[in-house]
């Protein structure tokens, strides 16, 4: 019964379409990752000889005709699981997708996997689990392999390998999908270049030809015609990453094998140009299955050769047909019947481009150009052998409104309910409100006490404030920027020349400052009292050297990304090169660890104890990067995965302890030493001296858990950066320390709130000299399995997250330490400041800042992305960056989370202490 449906049910299609299908059996080989012009070249030369040499069979089916080759243009973003879906169902995805593509979702749109399945199709799919998410239960039998473990370049394809010989010399299928993973692991791992690439490129070769000369068999044999389509997803970049829309990622394969052979030019069969959304429709009119509805592609006419020209015809006419339904449900009212375009006059083409005024009437003209030249030329059944000319026509007709059609519609995927996005963008707005109303509020109430640290010298240069006014003016600079897409593509250059033209601008103001001291006092000159301004000045060139430093490193961006710079030149020079520099960074790293301690006022022995804790995870990190860490693949042997294993969890108890240690064990002054350090105490002596205990207390602990933060932090970038970023991470500690200690020294006036953005500048512009853009190719994902022997999304996701954002992460962490070296203006009367006062004096400007400032670039973001979703480069530009906007938005909350809750919980631990050696004193 059930077969008998199935056969009515095709016939009834083929009745509809008046097309029998073109082939009986189907082949979908996905080489994912592979850029087109490994195969077929680029810019009208031939691939690399290396590639020829690694790839004879498929170049020889394109040399003698017998398989076209396409490069099909791919839309961003250029990861697997969108890609997929396009293929399938010819619609244009979103940037959402590529949240969902490490947690896939079945695809319920319309697509070809769900139509072969309502015709009766028995599939088979082998490879990437991500089509078993995609389309759960549709499959009679499967084997899938995780797409995400990237280590893996071997067993992930020889797992789809190893059924294939069987599944061949079977004839229960219809559909056989094989999606091989290697190549896109081995770029991600190497790059392009890497040593495994062309062996990795001969096994695909090998695949082809054991499918192809299967195939032929069996069409020998009268067993039907299968068809083999060799598709890639994306391509890749130079590194071996994807994601963003540069050439390289958006250059995808679509190889036809199967066709019927044809002699023609070599470069007409290999750089033809489609998109990969034309992949659903040609496969859904070769097999005799509706086109899926949201299909925003136009058929390959090459596919199509073999074909009569009516039925030629008619499939151009399916096709115009079910755009122009997907017009009608986007244009609501859309009536074509009602435009009428004079197209023919005395059976004389008049030419389409006639066509003007609005797009729904520009449109609907083209399909009634094609449609009137179509019912002329059936019309004309006698005289159809002289009619060559108007098929011609008729075709060209079809064609300009398929391509009319698909650009507008892949253009309206951007549209979404204005009234959903005014809502959004106005509570937004009105939390970006809120927290700048805080600051605001908090400004005002802690400087009427400002007075209370400054110099008595009186220098013009301390009442100006040109610089907190600039800090300011850095984020709605970038805020005006954001519209320019050349400004997002590059926005790195705009963080490097804001910090450091704020640096220069504290450099200016330190050194008016002490020139002004200085002639003013001679004699504090001699007795060195404003060595601390000197120092202060130093730091500030610190920074601003490092600073210019690390804007070589890495060139990023897109448009001089391939431009010489210092990572390129290390990777160049040698693994002995980069391993050197990495030793090196530890070494400081571990240096200024131990000696940062050392600079606690009290107990230098306890602070001698903690410091010990750093070396046995400092010293696994080096051990890991001496044995297993390379310059080109991150290990994968038993060894490295354990020592990294352990080093995560020592960083994490590490971590732990210091946070919930650290406030019980952290000797504070006796009294008797607290009123040396301090002076006379208050009358009321109690309260005094739980304040003082509080304040000395709290500000050890926290310097010490900060610190802790800082350099556990540091270490776990050197383990997962890549090797040629441990310098970079070394000198985004050192503009911290710098930072800080210039912050520490309150000798200029300069609010709470700009010396925190100033360190929150330093870690966004620091973001982007590791290397970091706004396209998704620069995220590092071998990286983000270092450590992992099998496949976790969680797990592989925390790393990648991680790694992207381990700059500002930094500078957020060190908020804490922020808190212990600068001193704020609380009042000293003991009697009228409780806890709640203490940390909103202590804990606010560190929180609220970071907070303020983010906000204000994401509503400015997402009202520029609402603006701009009809932009050319909404999706290869906009749409990316604002996926980093909100990453970058989470990167805030987790570290203010972690500053806040750092500080509360030590407060209150002091506050405790307090009260129990009060106790104790009274007794």
């Amino acid at each position: 019964m059930f077969i008998d449906l199935q056969f009515n049910v095709v016939f009834v299609m083929q009745e509809l379409y008046e097309i029998p299908p073109s082939f009986d059996r189907l082949v979908l080989m996905v080489i994912d990752g592979l850029p087109a012009e490994f195969v077929l070249g680029r810019d009208d030369r031939p691939p690399s000889m290396v590639i020829e040499e690694v790839m004879p069979y498929t170049q020889s089916l394109l040399a003698s005709g017998m398989a076209f080759g396409y490069h099909a243009k791919a839309a961003p973003p250029t990861v697997t699981m969108p890609r997929l879906k396009a293929m399938v169902s010819g619609a244009i995805g979103g940037f959402l997708d590529v949240a969902f593509n490490f947690n896939t979702q079945a695809l319920l749109d319309d697509n070809l996997i769900r139509q072969f399945f309502n015709i009766g199709w028995q599939m088979v799919m082998l490879g990437d689990e991500t089509w078993l998410k995609l389309f759960p239960g549709l499959f009679t039998r499967h084997d899938g392999v995780s797409s995400f473990y990237v280590k893996d370049t071997v067993q992930v394809d020889y797992n789809v390998s190893r059924h294939l010989g069987d599944e061949l010399n079977r004839t229960d299928w219809n559909l056989l999908i094989l999606h091989y993973l290697g190549l896109d692991h081995v770029g991600h791992i190497g790059g392009r270049s890497s040593v495994f690439m062309g062996s990795k490129v001969k096994e695909m070769d090998e695949v082809i030809k054991m499918i192809h000369l299967s195939t032929k068999q069996f069409q020998d044999n009268d067993q039907g015609r299968t068809l083999l389509m060799v598709v890639s997803d994306h391509g890749m970049t130079e590194n071996g990453n994807h994601g963003g829309s540069s050439y390289e990622e958006t250059d995808s394969l679509v190889l036809l094998v199967g066709l019927k052979p044809k002699a023609s030019d070599y470069q007409l069969v290999t750089h033809s140009t489609i998109h990969q959304v034309d992949i659903a429709p040609t496969l859904a009119l070769l097999f005799g299955v509706p086109i899926p509805k949201n299909n925003v592609g136009m058929m390959i006419a090459e596919a199509f050769d073999s074909l009569t020209d009516d039925q030629q015809l008619r499939i151009l006419e399916l096709n115009s047909w079910q755009l122009l339904r997907l017009l009608q449900v986007q244009i609501p009212g859309l009536s074509c019947g009602s435009l009428s375009c004079d197209v023919l006059s005395n059976d004389q083409w008049l030419g389409i481009t006639e066509c003007n005024g609005s797009d729904e009437e520009m449109l609907c003209c083209l399909f009634a150009n094609a449609v009137v030249l179509h019912k002329s030329w059936k019309s004309k059944k006698i005289s159809r052998s002289n009619s060559g000319d108007e098929y011609h026509m008729t075709v060209l007709a079809y064609d300009n409104f398929l391509g009319a059609a698909s650009k507008w519609l892949s253009g309206r995927a951007t549209y979404k309910p204005a009234g959903v996005l005014i809502a959004g963008v106005a509570a937004m707005v009105f939390s970006c409100l809120v927290f700048i109303g805080l600051l605001f509020w908090l400004d005002q109430e802690v400087y009427p006490c400002k007075v209370c640290h400054l110099s008595d010298v009186k220098d013009i240069v301390l009442k100006c404030h040109f610089d907190e006014t600039y800090v300011l003016a850095i984020i709605f600079i970038l805020v005006l920027s954001m519209g320019s897409s050349s400004m997002v593509e590059e926005e790195q250059y705009i963080w490097h020349f804001l910090t450091s033209t704020f640096y220069l601008v504290l450099l200016r103001k330190a050194v008016q400052s002490l020139i002004a001291r200085t002639r003013q006092n001679l004699i504090s000159l001699i007795k060195g009292q404003n060595r601390s301004s000197y120092i202060q000045v130093s730091s500030i060139i610190l920074i601003l050297i490092t600073g210019r430093i690390m804007r070589g490193w890495h060139q990023g961006g897109v448009n001089w990304a391939h431009l010489p710079d210092i990572s390129k030149w290390l990777e160049q020079a040698g693994r002995c090169y980069v391993k050197s520099i990495q030793l090196v960074s530890w070494v400081l790293i571990m240096s200024l660890g131990v000696y940062s301690l050392f600079s606690l006022q009290s107990k230098k022995y306890s602070a001698m104890v903690i410091g010990l804790t750093f070396l046995v995870p400092g010293a696994l990190v080096m051990q890991h990067i001496i044995e297993y860490q390379d310059t080109s693949f991150a290990a994968s042997s038993y060894g490295s995965n354990s020592t990294v294993q352990i080093i995560y969890t020592l960083l994490g108890v590490s971590t732990l302890g210091a946070f919930f240690g650290v406030p019980w064990l952290m000797p504070v002054p006796s009294p008797k030493i607290l009123s040396v350090h301090t002076g006379s105490l208050s009358s009321n002596f109690l309260a005094d001296l739980r304040m003082k205990f509080l304040v000395v207390g709290f500000r050890d602990s926290i310097y010490v858990i900060g610190w802790a933060y800082i350099h556990y932090w540091c270490l776990l970038q050197l383990l997962l950066q890549q090797p040629t970023n441990s310098m970079p991470v070394l000198f985004l500690l050192v503009q911290i320390l710098a930072g800080m200690y210039y912050c520490s020294k309150g000798g200029i006036h300069l609010k709470h709130f700009a010396y925190v953005a100033g360190l929150y500048y330093l870690g966004l512009a620091g973001h982007f000299a590791l290397g970091n853009t706004n396209t998704l190719a620069t995220i590092d994902v071998a990286g983000a399995f270092i450590g992992i022997s099998s496949h976790s999304t969680l797990l592989s996701g925390i790393l990648m997250f991680i790694i992207t954002y381990a700059s500002p992460m930094l500078a957020l962490l060190s908020m804490v330490m922020y808190m212990a070296v600068k001193e704020t203006c609380a009042p000293v009367n003991a009697q009228d400041v409780d806890i709640g006062h203490f940390l909103k004096m202590t804990v606010s400007f560190p929180c609220l800042v970071p907070l303020g400032l983010n906000s204000i670039v994401l509503v400015a973001y997402t009202i520029v992305l609402l603006l701009m979703r009809n932009h050319l480069f909404v999706w290869s530009v906009f749409s990316p960056k604002y996926l980093y906007v909100c990453a970058t938005t989470a990167c805030v909350y987790i570290g203010v989370s972690v500053v806040s809750l750092t500080a509360i919980y030590t407060s209150f631990v002091f506050a405790f202490r307090s009260r129990y050696v009060a106790v104790l004193h009274q007794r």
